[in-house]
């Protein structure tokens, strides 16, 4: 299965309940690659590369935190990168 990357950016409650850690976390063990950081609109943009079912696992996992509320996100495809490890930014 080829793989993609996508921008994506979260808008909820997303800052200061874990987001980042969680989503380093679950990208580790999914294999995918990219970064994740807090923007000052109080919104989190993130860049993750891998397989797209593996990408919806992670949304999902994220979905299922205890503080984290995501209300929407928007999605946009980009290019591959070379790249080994997701950073929190």
């Amino acid at each position: 299965m080829a793989e993609v990357r996508k921008h994506i950016t979260f808008h909820g409650r997303v800052q200061g309940v874990g987001f980042r850690y969680t989503a380093k976390y679950l990208a580790g063990s999914l294999n995918l690659t990219g970064w994740v950081k807090n923007e000052w609109d109080g919104t989190v943009s993130m860049e993750i590369q891998g397989r797209e079912f593996m990408i919806h696992k992670l949304l999902e996992g994220l979905n299922r935190g205890d503080f984290i509320s995501i209300e929407w996100i928007d999605t946009e495809e980009m290019p591959l990168e070379k790249e080994s490890s997701f950073l929190v930014k």
